[in-house]
């Protein structure tokens, strides 16, 4: 349940702080006080998308943030951020979030209906999502049953169904297999290695000649060595000297380890320009394979492999065919029998939802409305099309074709509650309706606060609504307005007391507060379902 909500600038809404309660609460306000924005702030906070035109004039930002508590006490901060420019940005529990996240979030916490949402029925998508909710049918096997299907046509087309394109890849394939088993890439960083061992042979004269320099400075006649010695020969004996004879007698071991190594490094070096131009060609060639075959050695092996898989597809296609078709032809029997079961459901569902519907909609002043809900097509039987006739001896027609405006308003708000009273704990914990009660009057107005005043006492309900009939109906009353100042539009809202909603209700009435406008709306609230 959304129990508080904290919004600023948002459209004409600087800021403004609504606590809200269980049961039914109207919004109620004149044409463009920012009713509707409530809606869409709320629609903001489980995901919806984000405008930065909504944002008010002048800010640098417009915030949203709503507070659910679950059945079992469990709170949920939603939040979500709008910059006057650039992306909008979501947050859970005051983390970063995405606003998909933002959605699962309260993806079981609210059902939001905006001023057109009746017009959704009109599609046969929703009309099939609705009777597949009520009839709680199970299409998890028919989808996982197409998705294996739609990989088996994947793999069937990936192995080329065309036999002189296969015989051209099969050419192709075997053409750069044998480069590429010729080069004989075995290891990655071939590449580095040959690039050392190159540069070592391009300096090769100059390396061994420091050498040999490097090798006479330390063990030539009066070189390194044999300073060091005839210092430790000087120092050799003498008492107060022990320790750095030793320290000298160490360095002379280091220094022979350096000799001998310089000696063999400088005889190892090869000057052989055959096997300089043999690393060039083996260089080159590395970088001709990486240009044909992906960036860097790792790349061309793994092009190879998958080369290699490939030509053994092909080359095994009549084997691989059959497979994949006798797989095709099994999963083809268990979608038809998945089909038909979920064909089976919906055609068992229908005239349930139909006369539910339509037991419904004679409790919102339309007596005489006839509800047909029609299944057609194969099996799975998606196409699914809601009939209706308003008046005795009119035919059963399309919805889209014959409900007027208000019709269709009652319809949805009918379905909705068949569908809420079907969905028992899995229904949503908040309603929240935008004019559902448009193009609606008299005696059917009066029935839609019954009806919604009926589903606030198992959901809280939020409705969006200029019919006093409705107003009256709820449990609490919340009232929107705007006043202008130094040529700025400001909104609030607020909870109604008793004697200001009997005001509020008579201004939906009549227009003003008048004293009979005021005792019919003490008639209404007295006459309210509470």
């Amino acid at each position: 349940m959304l129990t508080e909500l904290h919004i600023e600038n948002l459209g004409v809404i600087e800021r403004l702080e609504l606590t809200l309660s269980a049961g039914l609460t109207a919004l109620t306000g004149e044409t463009g006080a920012g009713k509707t924005m409530l809606v869409e702030a709320i629609e903001l906070l489980v995901g919806g998308r984000a405008n930065n035109a909504m944002v008010r004039q002048g800010a640098a930002e417009a915030r949203v943030d709503g507070r659910f508590v679950a059945a079992d006490g469990t709170e949920t901060i939603l939040s979500r951020v709008i910059p006057a420019e650039g992306r909008s940005r979501a947050y859970v529990n005051g983390r970063l979030a995405t606003a998909t996240l933002l959605a699962e979030s309260a993806a079981n916490s609210v059902d939001l209906h905006g001023q057109h949402a009746h017009q959704d029925l009109l599609s046969i998508s929703a009309q099939r999502a609705a009777l597949d909710e009520y009839g709680k049918v199970d299409l998890d096997p028919l989808r996982s049953v197409r998705g294996r299907l739609a990989e088996i046509d994947a793999a069937s087309a990936t192995l080329g169904g065309d036999a002189r394109a296969r015989a051209r890849e099969i050419d192709l394939l075997r053409h750069q297999i044998a480069e590429l088993d010729a080069a004989n890439v075995v290891e990655a960083r071939e590449d580095l290695l040959l690039d050392a061992e190159e540069s070592l042979l391009a300096d090769a004269v100059a390396h061994r000649e420091a050498g040999v320099t490097a090798y006479a400075l330390l063990a030539d006649d009066d070189g390194a060595r044999d300073f060091l010695a005839q210092a430790l020969l000087s120092l050799d004996g003498r008492r107060p000297f022990t320790s750095v004879s030793e320290g000298l007698r160490g360095l002379l071991a280091e220094v022979d380890d350096l000799i001998a190594e310089v000696r063999d490094i400088s005889e190892s070096i090869d000057e052989s320009p055959d096997r300089l131009a043999e690393l060039r060609e083996r260089r080159q060639l590395m970088n001709d394979l990486q240009r044909k075959y992906g960036d860097g050695l790792s790349a061309v092996m793994a092009f190879h492999a998958e080369a290699e898989d490939r030509l053994r597809q092909l080359e095994s296609f009549d084997e691989r065919s059959a497979v994949l078709d006798a797989q095709r032809q099994s999963f083809l029997a268990e979608e038809r029998a998945v089909a038909e079961a979920v064909g089976r459901a919906r055609r068992a569902a229908a005239p349930k939802l139909a006369s539910a519907v339509q037991k419904r909609l004679r409790t919102l002043a339309m007596p005489n409305a006839a509800v047909a809900v029609e299944v057609d097509g194969d099996n799975p039987g998606d196409r699914v099309q809601f009939l209706f006739a308003a008046n005795p001896g009119s035919p059963l027609l399309p919805l889209t074709r014959v409900a007027s405006g208000g019709e269709l308003a009652r319809t949805m708000l009918a379905l909705r509650l068949v569908l809420s009273a079907a969905s028992g704990i899995r229904a949503k914990e908040t309603l929240v309706f935008d004019e559902v009660d448009a193009g609606i009057g008299g005696e059917a107005a009066q029935s839609i606060g019954d009806a919604l005043a009926a589903l606030g006492r198992h959901h809280q309900v939020l409705v969006v609504t200029h019919l006093a009939q409705v107003a009256a109906a709820a449990d609490t009353h919340v009232s929107v307005s705007k006043k202008i100042e130094n040529g700025a539009t400001f909104a609030t809202a607020h909870n109604l007391p008793a004697d200001e909603r009997v005001d509020e209700i008579a201004r939906m009435l009549s227009g003003s507060s008048t004293q009979l406008a005021r005792e019919h709306a003490r008639e209404l609230l007295a006459e309210s379902p509470l």
